[in-house]
C-alpha cells in the first residue's frame, strides 16, 4: 500500500514502506481512528485453532472502543481552545491553588503549581515562574525587574538554571497576573519556558564579537522565534489582550507560514503547533565548533555553525534526539545523545528545524507521556527512517556531516575581552541560588553601571560590556560580597550542578540543591585523603530524581536521587560532555557515600594514565573491575599520603587545623590553604605580624 503525507508535491519521492500519521488539531473523537483499514479475523473451517485474514469488501463500522489512547494531557490540550480553558476561569476563584487541566495548561505560559513539601498539614500552594531567554540574554531593565519580584512577591532569591533562564520561586496565585505582566512589560516572557513546545534556546553565553558567536545567537533567537507559540493566549491571560513584542525577522515569518511542504495547519492560529502542540517538551541548542558550554549532544536538536576558512559562517551540522530524562525501575526509558542528521546551508535552517519539530509532532507518542519525546521516535525508526521523514517536510536532502574538532567544556568565568573593547566578567554562583549580599551587590552594580547580563546553561552569570576604567571598582565590589574570582573557588564547585528538588519540586525524591554542598565538601575530604591535589577536578551533578534536569547522566560523578536520602551512582560521562554516563551502583545511603567514593578516587589516582579523567578511568577500566574495588576496599596506605604531606608535615598538624577548619565547616586543606593565601597577600602588603 502506498501513503501519501496529503500535502504539495516535495520533489521527494515518498518511501512506500513509511506510514505517517497526521495529527490535524481539534477535531471530533469519532475522527480519530487510525485510516487504516481493518482486517477481520475469521476461524477456519479446516481447522479451529488456526486464523486467516480475509479482505472484506463490505465497509466495517468503526468499532469506537478502539480508540487510539491519548494521554489525558492530550484531552486537556484539546478542549482548552488554544491553553486559555479552564484556566482563565481557576484565576479567578479564591482557592490558593488550580484544578488539574489548569495546572497542565499553565505550563505553556511558564509557570508550575508547587507546594512547600517541609511543611506538614495544610498544603502551602505557591508558583513558580520560568523566564525565556534566548542565549541566556537579559537586559539591564529585566534583570532589575526581576530581582524586585523575588523580593516583592517570591522567596527572595532568584535561581539561574540550567537552560540559561530565571526561576522565580514563591510566587502566590493573586500576584501571578502581576508578575506575569511586569516581566512582559520589561520586554521579558515566560511564554513557551515550560509546557510540550519548544523550550528555551541554548547557545554560548560569552558576548564575543566574532562572526560565528554572533551568527550562533542570533540563529538561536530565530529559532526562538519561529517557534513560539501564535494564537494569543499568553497575553490574553495576562495583559487582557495587549500584544508586547519585538518585531520578527522577516526570514523567521516567512519560514513559519511557509507551507510548501505540508507542514503546518492553514487555518489554524496556531499554524506549526494545532491545537495539540507537541508530544512533549522539545529542546534546541545552538554552538560553534569546539564550544560544548551548551551540553549540545542532550537536546532535541543540536544546530553547530559551520564557517569557512576565512571564518564566514556557511551552514549547520544538526544533531537530534538527545534527551535526558527516564523513569527508575523502567528500563524502556533512558537518557540518549543526540545523533549527527546531516548539513543544511545556512539560509535552510530554520525550514529544516521546522521540519524536525513537525515530523515530532505527527509521530512522536501520544499516549504515554514517558515515551512521547523525540528520542524515542528515532530509537524506534532508527536515524536513517527519521531523516527520510523529515526530509519529505524539508524538501531537500540533508548534505553529508561536516567534520568538527573536539568538543570543549567553556565555563566563561573571569575576566575576557569581548573583542569589541569591551570585557564581559563571568561569576560563579553555586547551584545557580543569587541570594543575600550576592544578590545585593549584584543588583548595585548592574544598576550603577547599566550591565546587561547573561546566564550560562551551568547556572551562572556572565556580566557584559564593561569598560575598562570599570573593572577594579566593580572587581573589589564583588569581592567583598564573596563573588571571588574562579581561582579562589574550588576546582569542584566550578563544574558541579544540582536541580532545586526539595523542597518546592513535587517531583523530587530526596536533595539536591540543599545537599550539595557538604557532598563537595565530603568530596574534596575524600580526594586529601586519598592525595588528589587541590587543582584536581571532576564534574559532579546532583538531581532529585530521574528526570535529570541538572544532566546527571553526561556527569563524571552523577548522583540520581531513588529513594529517601538515597541515590543511584553514575559513571562515565566525560570532561567535554560528550560520553553518556552509566548507571554503576543503586541505593547508595547518602551517608554512605565515602564506601564507594574513597576506593575509585584512591585507584584513579594509582592507576590513570597521563592527563585521564575520571570519566575516561572508569570507562577503560570497567563496572564490574570497579565493583570488585570497592567491595574488597579496606581503606587507603596511610603511610604517605593520608596527611597531604605537601601541607602538613605531622598528623598533629593536620589534626589540630582539621579541628579547626570543622567549626567553620571547611576542610583542614581549606583552611590551610586560606591562612597560606591570607600570610602571603599580608606579606606582599608590607603588613606582616
Amino acid at each position: 500500500m502506498t501513503t501519501s503525507f496529503g500535502h504539495a508535491h516535495t520533489g521527494i519521492a515518498i518511501d512506500p514502506k513509511i506510514h505517517i500519521p497526521r495529527f490535524r488539531g481539534l477535531r471530533p473523537s469519532h475522527s480519530l481512528l487510525l485510516s487504516k483499514r481493518v482486517p477481520v479475523f475469521s476461524s477456519s473451517p479446516s481447522s479451529s485453532n488456526s486464523f486467516i485474514v480475509r479482505a472484506v469488501s463490505t465497509p466495517v463500522k468503526p468499532d469506537t472502543s478502539k480508540e487510539p489512547k491519548r494521554s489525558k494531557v492530550e484531552i486537556f490540550k484539546e478542549q482548552s481552545n488554544f491553553i486559555r480553558y479552564p484556566l482563565n476561569e481557576e484565576l479567578l476563584t479564591d482557592a490558593p491553588n488550580i484544578n488539574e487541566p489548569a495546572t497542565q495548561l499553565i505550563k505553556f505560559h511558564g509557570s508550575y503549581q508547587q507546594t512547600n513539601r517541609d511543611e506538614r498539614g495544610s498544603k502551602s500552594y505557591s508558583f513558580m515562574l520560568r523566564t525565556k531567554n534566548p542565549c541566556g540574554k537579559v537586559s539591564n531593565n529585566l534583570y532589575l525587574a526581576m530581582d524586585d519580584l523575588a523580593d516583592e512577591f517570591g522567596i527572595g532569591t532568584l535561581r539561574l538554571t540550567t537552560r540559561q533562564t530565571f526561576q522565580l520561586h514563591g510566587v502566590v496565585k493573586k500576584d501571578l497576573k502581576t508578575v506575569m505582566s511586569t516581566i512582559i512589560n520589561c520586554m521579558g516572557s515566560t511564554l513557551g519556558a515550560c509546557g510540550d513546545l519548544n523550550r528555551n534556546v541554548l547557545a554560548p553565553a560569552a558576548p564575543l564579537a566574532t562572526k560565528d558567536y554572533l551568527f550562533a545567537q542570533e540563529t538561536a533567537e530565530n529559532i526562538a522565534a519561529l517557534l513560539t507559540p501564535q494564537s494569543g493566549f499568553y497575553y490574553d491571560m495576562w495583559m487582557d489582550g495587549e500584544r508586547i513584542m519585538s518585531a520578527e525577522p522577516p526570514e523567521v515569518v516567512k519560514a513559519r507560514n511557509d507551507n510548501s511542504h505540508g507542514t503546518n495547519f492553514p487555518d489554524s492560529p496556531e499554524p506549526i503547533y494545532g491545537t495539540q502542540f507537541l508530544p512533549r517538551k522539545f529542546k534546541v541548542a545552538v554552538t560553534v565548533p569546539t564550544d560544548n558550554s551548551v551540553d549540545i549532544l542532550t537536546n532535541d536538536i543540536g544546530v553547530v555553525v559551520v564557517s569557512d576558512d576565512n571564518g564566514e559562517p556557511q551552514g549547520f551540522n544538526i544533531y537530534v534526539g538527545g534527551g535526558m530524562g527516564r523513569t527508575h525501575r523502567v528500563e524502556t526509558t533512558f537518557a540518549h545523545l543526540a545523533e549527527p542528521l546531516g548539513y543544511v546551508p545556512k539560509e535552510d535552517i530554520l525550514y529544516a528545524v521546522k521540519a524536525i519539530v513537525v515530523t515530532q509532532r505527527e509521530n512522536g507518542r501520544r499516549d504515554d507521556r514517558k515515551y512521547s519525546r523525540m528520542k524515542y521516535l528515532i530509537s524506534s525508526w532508527g536515524i536513517e527512517k527519521f531523516r527520510t521523514v523529515v526530509e519529505q517536510y524539508y524538501g531537500k536532502k540533508f548534505e553529508p556531516f561536516r567534520e568538527l574538532p573536539e568538543w570543549e567544556f567553556k565555563s566563561y568565568l573571569g575576566w575576557h575581552e569581548q573583542g569589541d573593547g569591551g570585557l564581559y566578567c563571568g561569576l560563579h554562583v553555586d547551584n545557580g541560588r543569587v541570594k543575600g549580599t550576592m544578590k545585593k551587590t549584584l543588583r548595585e552594580i548592574i544598576e550603577k553601571y547599566n550591565l546587561n547580563v547573561r546566564i550560562t546553561p551551568n547556572q551562572n552569570i556572565v556580566l557584559c560590556d564593561i569598560r575598562r576604567a570599570w573593572r577594579r571598582p566593580i572587581t573589589t565590589a564583588l569581592a567583598q560580597s564573596g563573588l571571588l574570582h574562579p581561582r579562589y573557588v574550588d576546582p569542584l564547585n566550578l563544574t558541579a550542578m544540582a536541580c532545586p528538588a526539595l523542597p518546592l519540586c513535587p517531583l523530587a525524591i530526596t536533595e539536591a540543591e540543599r545537599g550539595i554542598p557538604d557532598l563537595l565538601k565530603r568530596v574534596r575530604a575524600v580526594f586529601e585523603t586519598v592525595g588528589l591535589k587541590y587543582n584536581e577536578s571532576i564534574v559532579i551533578r546532583v538531581t532529585g530524581c530521574p528526570n535529570g534536569c541538572a544532566r546527571p547522566y553526561m556527569a563524571e560523578l552523577g548522583l540520581v536521587g531513588d529513594g529517601p536520602n538515597s541515590y543511584q551512582i553514575w559513571l562515565g560521562g566525560t570532561p567535554n560532555q560528550t560520553s553518556l554516563a552509566k548507571c554503576f551502583m543503586n541505593k547508595v545511603k547518602i551517608q554512605e557515600l565515602e564506601k564507594v567514593l574513597e576506593p575509585l578516587f584512591y585507584y584513579w589516582k594509582r592507576k590513570r594514565q597521563s592527563k585521564e579523567s575520571f570519566g575516561a578511568f572508569t570507562n577503560r577500566l570497567g563496572f564490574e573491575t570497579l565493583q570488585e574495588m570497592v567491595d574488597k576496599w579496606e581503606g587507603p596506605d596511610l603511610s604517605s599520603h593520608r596527611f597531604n604531606l605537601k601541607l602538613f608535615a605531622d598528623k598533629e598538624t593536620y589534626e589540630a587545623m582539621d579541628d579547626l577548619a570543622r567549626l567553620q565547616d571547611k576542610t583542614a586543606h581549606q583552611l590551610a590553604m586560606e591562612v597560606i593565601r591570607n600570610f602571603v597577600s599580608s606579606q606582599q602588603n608590607g603588613k606582616s605580624e
